[in-house]
C-alpha cells in the first residue's frame, strides 16, 4: 500500500464545521458499533439502525463497522480484555485522571484526547465507483480538491495541501490516482486543529521478469559490524561473484535519518539484482532473543533492535525489488552462518559472513547442503553419549582452557537436541543432506555439534573469524589447534 498525506485547506468556516460535525457523528458511529459487536449484534442488523441515530449513509456506517470490528479482532488477537477498551488513547486517559495535573497542561491534554476520540472518518474505495464515492480526489484547473459527502447528497469541497516529500510532488501522486480511477482508501485525523487526509492506494507491481531461472544473489544482514554482503551465483548454485556494503549511518542517527540510509541500501541492492538479471534471496527473519529476561530489556537486544532494524531494511529490499519485476525469494535463515562458516568460507576462503550469503542464496534456489565426509568421519567417530564426555572433549581439546558460559550452554543445547532425536550411544546418524529448508531436522544438530566439538578448540577465547585454518581439516581431517613442527592429527585424537 501507498500511503500520501495532505493537509485539508477550507475554504469557508461553515465547510469546516461541517466537516467536523460529520468526523465527530462518525467517530460515535465507531464507538456505538463496538459497543453492539460486544454484545453480540450482526453487521447487517447494525447497518440499518446506525443510519438513523448518526444520520450516515450506508457506506460510512459499514465503514464504521468494518473499523470496530477490526479494532475488537486486534485486542482479542494481543489477548487483551476488549471491554477496557479505552477511543482516544489509554495512555492520555490515565493523565487526565491524575490530579495534579490543571490549568493549561490539562487543557492541552483534554483537547488532544478528544481530537483523538472525536476527529475521525474513514472511507473504503471501491473499484465499481471508480475510487471513493464518499470522498473522492477532484482535479480542475484550480487545483487538487477533495470532494467530502457530508449528507442528503451535499458536497463540500476542500483544496488539497499536500507538499514534498523527498523530491516527489505528492499533489502529482494524487492527480495520478484521480486519473487512473483505482480504488483508493480515505483517512481524515483532527490534529492541533487541523485536519489531515490520509490516501492509502493498493500498488500494483509489474510482471515478474528477472526470476530464478537465471541465478539468485543472497543477502546476509549483519549488525556486528554493521554491514550487508551479497552473493552472486548462476541457476546451478555455484559461486558467481560477492560483495559488501558498510552501513556505519545505521549505528548512530535520529529515525528519518537512519530511514532515508536503509531505503539508500535497498536501492543498491536492487540495482545489483537488476544488472545482472538475478532473483534476490533474503532470510525469512523473525528475530526470536528477547534479551536476559525475556522482554527485549537486554543490552544487546535492545541495541540490534533500536539502531539496526532487519525487518524494515529487508522489507524496503523486497518492494523495491517487486517495483523493478525482480523476483524476491525468503529463505529459512536456520544455521546458514553455521553452515557457511564450516563448509564454504575454507573452501573459497572468504569470511563467513560471505559464505553465510551464499548459503541464502543456494538455499532459495532449493539446494541442499551436504556435510563433508572428513566431517561425518569425525562425528561417527565421537561417541556424545553423554554431556559431560562432549565437554570433557571439548576441554581436552582447548588446553583444558576453562569454558564460557555461552559456549558450555551450546554444548548443552546441542546434547538435548541429540539426546531427543533417539540417537543411539557412541553414533550420531542422519542423512548426508539433513539441512533442507523449513525444517529442523537432526541435520542441523550435526552442525551443531560441529560448530562445539570443531570451531572451539580452534578458538576458545575469541570469535573464530579467519576460516583458512578449516581448510586442512576438510581436506586431512585435522583438529585442534595446529602449531608449528607440530605432528599430524586426525579428528577426534587431538594435539
Amino acid at each position: 500500500m501507498i500511503t500520501v498525506q495532505a493537509k485539508l485547506i477550507f475554504e469557508s468556516f461553515e465547510d469546516r464545521q461541517k466537516t467536523l460535525e460529520l468526523m465527530r457523528r462518525w467517530s460515535s458511529c465507531m464507538r456505538f458499533a463496538y459497543k453492539r459487536l460486544l454484545e453480540g449484534y450482526d453487521r447487517n442488523s447494525l447497518k440499518k439502525d446506525l443510519q438513523g441515530i448518526f444520520d450516515l449513509n450506508s457506506r460510512y456506517v459499514d465503514d464504521a463497522i468494518m473499523k470496530a470490528k477490526a479494532v475488537l479482532e486486534s485486542c482479542k488477537q494481543r489477548g487483551e480484555d476488549p471491554r477496557k477498551v479505552v477511543f482516544g488513547g489509554r495512555e492520555l486517559f490515565e493523565k487526565l485522571k491524575k490530579r495534579h495535573i490543571n490549568g493549561k497542561p490539562y487543557r492541552k491534554l483534554k483537547i488532544e484526547w478528544q481530537e483523538k476520540r472525536k476527529g475521525n472518518l474513514y472511507s473504503r474505495g471501491d473499484r465499481s465507483k471508480k475510487g471513493n464515492l464518499n470522498t473522492r480526489i477532484v482535479v480542475n484547473k484550480s487545483g487538487t480538491f477533495l470532494r467530502i459527502n457530508v449528507g442528503d447528497r451535499k458536497y463540500i469541497f476542500v483544496r488539497l495541501s499536500a507538499g514534498y516529500k523527498k523530491g516527489k510532488d505528492r499533489e502529482e501522486i494524487l492527480q495520478e490516482i484521480a486519473i487512473l480511477e483505482v480504488p483508493y482508501s480515505v483517512e481524515l485525523k483532527l490534529k492541533n486543529g487541523n485536519v489531515y487526509a490520509y490516501f492509502s492506494v493498493e500498488e500494483l507491481f509489474p510482471v515478474t521478469e528477472i526470476t530464478r531461472e537465471n541465478g539468485a544473489i543472497g543477502i546476509d544482514t549483519n549488525a556486528y559490524p554493521n554491514h550487508m554482503t551479497w552473493v552472486e551465483v548462476d541457476r546451478n548454485g555455484q559461486f558467481i561473484s560477492h560483495g559488501k556494503i558498510p552501513m556505519p549511518e545505521l549505528e548512530s542517527g535520529n529515525s528519518d535519518k537512519r530511514e532515508y540510509y536503509r531505503w539508500q541500501y535497498a536501492h543498491e541492492i536492487v540495482e545489483i539484482a537488476k544488472e545482472k538479471r538475478k532473483a534476490i534471496v533474503v532470510e525469512r527473519l523473525d528475530i526470536k532473543d528477547k534479551g536476559r529476561r525475556g522482554d527485549f530489556s537486554g543490552r544487546k537486544s535492545r541495541r540490534i533492535r533500536h539502531f539496526f532494524s532487519y525487518r524494515s531494511l529487508l522489507y524496503k529490499i523486497r518492494i523495491l525489488a517487486k517495483r523493478e519485476g525482480i523476483e524476491v525469494i525468503e529463505a529459512n535463515p536456520a544455521y546458514t552462518s553455521v553452515i557457511g562458516m564450516l563448509k564454504f568460507a575454507p573452501q573459497f576462503m572468504v569470511s563467513k559472513d560471505i559464505a553465510s550469503a551464499y548459503v541464502i542464496a543456494r538455499r532459495g534456489l532449493g539446494l541442499k547442503e551436504k556435510i563433508p565426509a572428513n566431517y561425518m568421519k569425525f562425528l561417527n567417530n565421537l561417541d556424545v553419549s553423554s554431556l559431560e564426555e562432549l565437554k570433557e572433549y571439548v576441554s581436552k581439546e582447548v588446553k583444558n582452557i576453562h569454558l564460557r558460559r555461552k559456549q558450555i550452554k551450546e554444548i548443552e543445547y546441542v546434547m538435548r537436541k541429540i539426546q531427543s532425536s533417539g540417537s543411539e550411544s557412541g553414533r550420531l546418524s542422519a542423512p548426508l543432506d539433513g539441512t533442507s529448508a523449513g525444517s529442523c531436522s537432526a541435520g542441523y544438530n550435526l552442525w551443531r555439534v560441529l560448530r562445539v566439538a570443531v570451531v572451539t578448540p580452534l578458538s576458545p577465547d575469541r570469535v573464530l573469524r579467519d576460516m583458512s585454518v578449516l581448510k586442512r581439516i576438510l581436506v586431512s581431517g585435522q583438529v585442534g589447534r595446529p602449531k608449528i613442527g607440530a605432528s599430524s592429527c586426525f579428528l577426534g585424537q587431538g594435539l
